[in-house]
């Protein structure tokens, strides 16, 4: 005698199989390395906060080179001075005369300096907005209030003044920021793309090659941007040029090379070196002297930070003071090259996986 499955059987039996079916495709989703990107993501998100809210949530000087030029022994005493001001916001150093303290100035060795009178109430302080508003400003306030104490007063300088369309000198960190990303999102576009590791030596020498087109193109865009176009920047377009290109393909190389010993994970760590690490301790939204003793250290050794001093220079200081900088960017550019090709010539397991788009792979 036959016997037909009633509704609520077959109603189960058809929910047991939608809901069998739906949590093996969770654990299909779900997987090892799914996990670790995700948390990986998640702690990205937390060092993104840490890091810029550690470097820039309470700005204070901390040993600005100054110079203190006057006759006689008034540049010593008032040297001494401003040695002792609470929490040692000024280095203070005597210098010959105001000439010198100009020269100085603009070849980036002191970021301001006092001018004594000794015969008169009023003494001249110079400064340089077009290193940063915010620090030629705090200057202000904190000499301001030493002059006070001794009863005279400070008249401000302007040696090498920010551009009127370029507000607090953020237009040099902003320029850096672009050309920084237009090098990481080239690179890990190429990876999403074809794989995040190039199966040969070609392939490696293609990519390199295609983010050197990038670089010019996009150093000149930023360039012709910041200039002609807004006149943000007062600098020359053809050094701008340069510095931008530069800058974009070392990261974009530093990004392939990362990827490359690393697979998609590289993206994450270039993320991590350029924009948590890079960002903040630029020099950017505050001087390395306004910034805490860790992220100034290393703002000048990552491009952010080298490529920021660097665009100021050019713009405000006739180009000063840039050698080290441009070592720094020249390293990135050379050491991700040569990582990038040594690690498509190396050997790997699981190569044919990687070159696979996740379309494909999936």
């Amino acid at each position: 005698m036959s016997h037909t499955p009633g509704p609520r059987t077959r109603s189960g039996t058809r929910g047991g199989t939608r809901g069998g079916s739906f949590l093996g495709e969770v654990r299909d989703a779900v997987t090892p390395r799914a996990t670790l990107l995700v948390l990986g993501v998640i702690a990205l998100q937390l060092l993104f906060i840490a890091s810029y809210v550690g470097a820039l949530h309470d700005p204070r000087p901390r040993d600005v080179p100054f110079g203190v030029a006057g006759p006689g022994a008034a540049a010593g005493r008032t040297v001494d001075r401003l040695e002792r001001l609470p929490g040692s916001p000024l280095d203070p150093r005597t210098v010959a005369d105001e000439a010198d303290a100009r020269e100085q100035i603009m070849n980036r060795e002191i970021d301001g300096a006092l001018i004594v009178n000794p015969g008169g109430g009023q003494d001249t302080l110079l400064v340089a907005s077009g290193g940063g508003t915010v620090l030629a400003t705090t200057l202000e306030r904190v000499v301001g209030k030493a002059e006070q104490a001794e009863k005279r007063t400070a008249r401000t300088v302007d040696v090498a003044p920010a551009s009127p369309h370029d507000f607090n000198g953020l237009s040099s960190f902003y320029l850096v920021v672009g050309w920084c990303v237009g090098g990481y999102l080239c690179a890990s576009i190429l990876a999403i793309s074809t794989g995040a590791r190039p199966s040969n030596p070609r392939r490696a020498a293609i990519r390199l090659i295609v983010m050197a087109l990038v670089a010019i193109v996009g150093g000149l865009g930023g360039a012709v941007i910041v200039g002609p176009i807004l006149g943000a920047l007062p600098g020359g377009v053809l050094d701008l040029w340069g510095l931008g290109a530069l800058i974009t393909f070392a990261v974009g190389a530093a990004t392939l090379a990362l990827q490359g010993v690393f697979g998609i994970v590289g993206i994450g760590l270039a993320i991590l070196l350029v924009v948590i690490a890079g960002n903040p301790s630029a020099g950017g939204a505050f001087p390395l002297p306004l910034l805490p003793p860790f992220w100034a250290a290393i703002g000048p050794a990552l491009p952010p930070g080298a490529g920021t001093w660097t665009a100021r220079s050019i713009a405000y200081f006739k180009g000063n003071d840039v050698t080290a900088a441009l070592l720094v960017l020249w390293a990135w550019a050379v050491l991700g090259t040569v990582i990038t090709m040594l690690a498509a010539v190396l050997p790997r397991r699981g190569r044919e996986e990687a070159e696979l788009p996740p379309t494909a792979a999936g």
